[in-house]
């Protein structure tokens, strides 16, 4: 593909979606909660799109596939069940929380009032490290994607791709993101399966693109692939940790129109991403079989499309990349201009402010984007990104929702709980190229588990901790009243 026509479709795409996200809101009366939250105003099918294209992102034309390279159909399927467990979880976390703080908005604003400034403090920077980190992975993918089939230039498409989508995101906030998300949704599904067709079609069908990549890496397809199963069980222990600090998937908690089309909702999305992400992590197996060296794993399913489609197959995939990137990007930009304004309303009670919370977080938006691009521009590992954001939630995932449970668990013990998983978490996480940074004689690990024993360890030491904290302390029990009490609506009102 020319990098005339690249960019020219990605033009097209880009400026298609920004006019329809913002043509979709333009004459609507918006409040600061409409912006937000849009509480309580999504159906049914709705909700499931949105939360199914919130979830795949562009990383799923890169992750499962360079996960499918390093550790077969075990990390194939650990991706697919890592992506969607939080979820399903959802599905039953979110009504409780919409019970216990029925004004609220999001995961941080639950912390602040539940636990204290400790822990909060914590929550609120993992969080919105975790976002950005993932706004990059998802800029660097679509960027790496355009770089791999037509050569444009990193900082171009990063550009291209976060103009249009921050225009319509910081215009029409939640409301546009969930509009668009539907429409978006309904390409990802049959474009995704279209490419996969078309590749198997073009190389004589799944015997033909299979066969080489069993003789070559027969380890690959094995139960028995130690590394891979590590691996797999891995992916499900991070993502299923860092999604559930995603904001975004906190604000459509809120904006389902009640708890049943939220559980349904929630489920049809986690339903929904298996498929598409065990389809999207063929591509790397096919890819190992076509002589794909490992240097190109994290652009596998690109360099693999480069190989065999033709033009109007490149095209196809081109479009189903940014629909993904859009999809998920909204609702990142959106969760990380959420989380900060909510915040903000806290500390500005009861004084004056120039500056109206609507008014900031389309202003948020905007600045988030401009290190996004800069960053993306530099290419980095997609996969290793994620994970590096993973290790961090996964730290603190135990305690703060042991706390929707658990009364004695103060602010303290929390944080302590935390910092400790991550300590020991940070020991065993290995460097870029998957090799251990530290690694003395006494803490020896195989190679195959470095990886899980950093997420195993980061989780376990902060589960016991929290557990432990809660059993022992000499602690008051925490009164879940206050939270209905204490946690009120956004306002604009100085």
């Amino acid at each position: 593909m020319s990098t005339s026509l690249a960019v020219i479709v990605t033009l097209i795409m880009a400026a298609g979606f920004m006019l329809i996200g913002i043509f979709h809101v333009r004459r609507r009366m918006m409040s600061v909660e409409d912006y937000m939250v849009s509480r309580s105003t999504v159906g049914g099918a709705a909700t499931a799109a949105t939360v199914a294209a919130s979830v795949l992102g562009a990383w799923v034309l890169f992750s499962p596939a360079e996960a499918a390279i390093l550790a077969g159909t075990p990390g194939i399927l650990g991706y697919a069940l890592g992506q969607a467990a939080p979820l399903l979880v959802l599905a039953w976390l979110g009504p409780r929380m919409r019970r216990m703080m029925p004004r609220g908005h999001g995961l941080t604003e639950f912390v602040y009032h539940r636990f204290g400034p400790l822990t909060y403090g914590l929550v609120l920077l993992f969080t919105i490290f975790y976002l950005f980190v993932f706004l990059v992975a998802e800029l660097t993918a679509i960027s790496l994607a355009l770089q791999a089939i037509a050569r444009v230039p990193l900082l171009v498409t990063a550009a291209l791709v976060a103009v249009a989508t921050v225009a319509y995101t910081a215009y029409g906030g939640l409301k546009a993101s969930v509009f668009t998300d539907g429409i978006q949704f309904v390409l990802i599904v049959p474009l995704l399966l279209v490419c996969l067709v078309m590749t198997l079609g073009s190389i004589g069908g799944w015997d033909a693109a299979m066969a080489p990549a069993r003789e070559q890496a027969p380890h690959l397809f094995s139960a028995g692939n130690r590394a891979g199963v590590a691996f797999g069980f891995t992916l499900v222990i991070a993502i299923l940790a860092a999604n559930l600090f995603h904001q975004g998937f906190w604000q459509r908690v809120y904006a389902a129109k009640d708890e049943a089309v939220l559980r349904r909702g929630y489920l049809a999305g986690g339903v929904v991403a298996i498929p598409m992400i065990l389809a999207a992590g063929v591509f790397g197996l096919i890819a190992v079989g076509r002589g794909i060296p490992a240097e190109q794993a994290p652009v596998a399913l690109f360099a693999l499309a480069a190989e065999v489609l033709p033009i109007w197959g490149l095209v196809v995939l081109l479009v189903l990349a940014l629909a993904l990137v859009m999809s998920s990007m909204d609702t990142l930009l959106n969760g990380i201009a959420s989380t900060v304004v909510t915040d903000l309303n806290r500390l500005r009670k009861g004084r004056p402010s120039r500056y109206p919370l609507l008014r900031t977080s389309r202003a948020l938006t905007l600045l988030i984007t401009i290190p996004a691009i800069l960053a993306a521009a530099r290419g980095q590992s997609v996969l290793y990104l994620f994970l590096i954001a993973d290790l961090v939630c996964s730290a603190a995932v135990f305690p703060v929702f042991f706390g929707m449970f658990a009364r004695r668990l103060s602010d303290l013990g929390a944080a302590v709980a935390a910092v400790a998983g991550l300590a020991v978490g940070i020991l065993f996480f290995p460097a870029p190229d998957m090799t251990p940074w530290f690694h003395p004689a006494w803490l020896a690990i195989h190679p195959d588990f470095q990886l899980l024993a950093s997420f195993c360890g980061a989780l376990g030491v902060s589960a016991m901790v929290s557990i432990a904290w809660n059993a022992w302390a000499n602690a008051r029990d925490y009164d879940f009243s206050i939270l209905t009490r204490d946690v009120t609506l956004l306002t604009d009102a100085p």
